[in-house]
């Protein structure tokens, strides 16, 4: 694995998703919307036989699980959110069941429309006749001066922008805290502590007056320079909860849920792929470059008298290895080639970066 890594033939002949195509049987795809290990799998397995086998008998099921966690727990919540009901005892009972007692014993009728989706925030099930919702619309949240972010774009001429520094032997944790491996929490982690670094960008929308609905693909458009040659480059799209919401009762771990900056959806691109992820290539330093990537589909309401917010950074220590910010093969680096660099983001009208969102009405 470490030999190959760029995406080139070792990995392109282990790649499932063309080969789904005349799929005959039912399938039933699911999946969580907060999988730590293969979020992308169910939606773009989902995806595919769509796209390659029209007419098949194809449903989507994704519920705020994590990993598998539909067949062993009971569904209610995950790290300090609450999701209202035992979903994962609903999807086994309402679903599963009889899902396989029509296709497999004929009998009763489970009438699953095309995509069974979770939302997260009001905590209820949508049925939608396809996946993304059709009625969704495409927008985008920009990041805009002094933090702020909104739907509507920058106005500055001139080249605008924030600016950090990232240290390699300082990387941004992805959690407050330690843990022996990864964990499944931190899917739905408080950010307020990544907030309070120099090294991450922090963007927030003023205070919601209404619900505000995004389902389906996200998708990170960052126009950006480095004084490396190579960066990551990591996006996380968070739920401000308004500074009264209530603490979970009981409440043995003391956490204080006013102004809980629930992590929603998180990804990262290697800079050095944004154009190919088979041909990697090098920045020039100071040069800006529009870094774009797809982030997995979400299902989430940002209720009234919350904010959104979308934080920006180059490290997601160890979710992601460190980039010693030099183009080279990584798996073979040095200490000394771990070096600090000074990342801008550019936010004006020639170049104006953002989150592309897809939003219900």
């Amino acid at each position: 694995m470490m030999q190959h890594g760029a995406y080139d033939d070792y990995w392109q002949a282990r790649n499932l998703r063309p080969h789904l195509k005349n799929i005959k049987p039912a399938v039933m795809t699911v999946g969580g919307w907060f999988d730590a290990e293969d979020l992308f799998g169910a939606l773009n397995t989902y995806k595919e036989i769509e796209k390659n086998s029209p007419g098949a008998n194809n449903t989507l099921v994704m519920g705020p699980w994590c990993h598998g966690c539909w067949a062993r727990t009971e569904g209610d919540g995950l790290g300090n959110v609450r999701f209202g009901a035992k979903t994962s005892q609903f999807y086994r009972d309402e679903i599963e069941f009889p899902f396989f007692a029509y296709w497999l014993k004929g009998k009763g009728d489970p009438k699953l429309p095309e995509a069974l989706v979770f939302e997260t925030g009001t905590n209820q099930w949508r049925r939608e006749d396809a996946w993304p919702p059709k009625d969704a619309q495409a927008q985008a949240l920009y990041l805009r001066a002094d933090g702020k972010l909104s739907f509507d774009p920058p106005r500055e001429a001139a080249a605008a922008f924030d600016e950090y520094i990232s240290d390699p032997d300082k990387p941004v944790p992805y959690i407050n805290g330690q843990a022996p491996g990864m964990t499944r929490e931190h899917m739905v982690e408080d950010q307020r502590f990544a907030s309070t670094r120099t090294d991450v960008l922090t963007y927030r929308s003023d205070e919601l007056t209404g619900d505000v609905t995004l389902s389906g693909p996200l998708t990170a458009s960052l126009d950006v320079s480095t004084t490396g040659t190579d960066s990551d480059w990591v996006v996380k799209l968070i739920d401000v909860y308004p500074e009264d919401y209530p603490n979970p009762d009981p409440n043995p771990a003391g956490v204080r849920m006013g102004g809980y900056q629930q992590l929603v959806r998180g990804e990262a691109m290697r800079g050095k792929f944004r154009n190919s992820y088979s041909k990697p290539e090098p920045f020039v330093p100071g040069k800006m470059e529009k870094v774009e990537w797809a982030m997995p589909d979400i299902n989430h309401c940002f209720r009234r008298g919350h904010r959104i917010m979308v934080q920006v950074q180059s490290s997601w220590f160890p979710l992601v290895d460190r980039n010693p910010q030099k183009f080279e093969d990584i798996y073979n680096a040095r200490a000394a080639d771990f070096v600090k660099a000074t990342e801008r983001v550019y936010r004006f009208a020639g170049a104006a970066s953002a989150l592309k969102v897809n939003v219900r009405p």
